[in-house]
C-alpha cells in the first residue's frame, strides 16, 4: 500500500477519536511516560501543538514545565524545511506562522541538535520504528544532519501516536529517520535497532 492511501486510512482512523477519547488518551500517555521516566534524562525537550487530529501533546508539555524542563516548540524557516526549535513557557507571546500554527516568538531558536528529547507527530508508525509523518518533510529536512551520525544521535526521537495508527510495516525511504520510541495511550514501544521494536 502506498503512503498517499495509508495516510487516508490512518488519518480516518484517529479522526474517530472524540475530544473525551483525545483527552483520555493523553492522560493514559502521560501516566506512561512518568511511569517510564521518558522525561526524566532530558533537560531540553521539543513537543508540538496538535493539528488536525494528532495525538495531543499538552498533558506532557504541561508536566515539563512542572518539572522546569526547557520546553520548545518548532518554527517554520521563511525558506526551506530546517525548523528551529523556540523555547515556550506559561506565559510565552506566539503568533502563527503561515499555516497557523502558533509558534513561540523566540529571537535565539535552537538547532534540533541542540535538544535531548524531540516529541514528534505522526499519522503512522510500524514494528520497526518508521514514521509516516503528514508529507511536507520537515522532520526529514531537519533532522537529515543525523544520517551522518554513527555513535550517537541527539535528539532522542519519540513519536506520540494513537494505538490505531500503529501498522506491521510501513514504506519507507533511505533518507526517513527511524524512531527511537513510540508512545501511545496504551504502551511505550522503545526500539533499539531498525528492525526490533521493544513494547514496555
Amino acid at each position: 500500500m502506498n503512503k498517499s492511501t495509508l495516510r487516508r486510512q490512518l488519518k480516518a482512523a484517529r479522526n474517530t477519536f472524540t475530544l473525551t477519547d483525545r483527552r483520555k488518551a493523553g492522560r493514559a500517555s502521560l501516566r506512561l511516560a512518568l511511569r517510564h521516566g521518558l522525561l526524566l534524562r532530558a533537560q531540553r525537550i521539543a513537543f508540538y501543538l496538535p493539528q488536525g487530529g494528532e495525538f495531543d501533546a499538552h498533558p506532557l508539555l504541561n508536566q515539563a514545565l512542572w518539572m522546569q524542563r526547557d520546553c520548545y516548540l518548532p518554527v517554520l524557516p521563511r525558506r526551506g524545511r530546517v525548523m528551529r526549535f523556540g523555547r515556550v513557557g506559561r506565559h510565552t507571546r506566539m503568533h502563527p506562522n503561515r499555516y497557523g500554527i502558533p509558534e513561540p516568538l523566540d529571537a535565539r531558536p535552537l538547532r534540533a541538535r541542540q535538544l535531548d528529547l524531540l516529541l514528534m507527530p505522526l499519522v503512522g508508525f510500524d514494528s520497526a520504528g518508521h514514521r509516516l509523518g503528514m508529507g511536507g518533510g520537515y522532520y526529514d529536512a531537519t533532522l537529515a544532519y543525523m544520517q551522518h551520525r554513527r555513535s550517537w544521535r541527539k535528539p532522542r526521537l519519540v513519536g506520540l501516536a494513537y494505538e490505531c495508527q500503529r501498522v506491521e510495516k510501513l514504506p519507507h525511504e533511505p533518507w526517513d529517520m527511524p524512531l527511537d520510541a513510540v508512545l501511545t495511550e496504551r504502551q511505550l514501544y522503545r526500539f533499539t535497532s531498525a528492525t526490533r521494536p521493544h513494547p514496555s
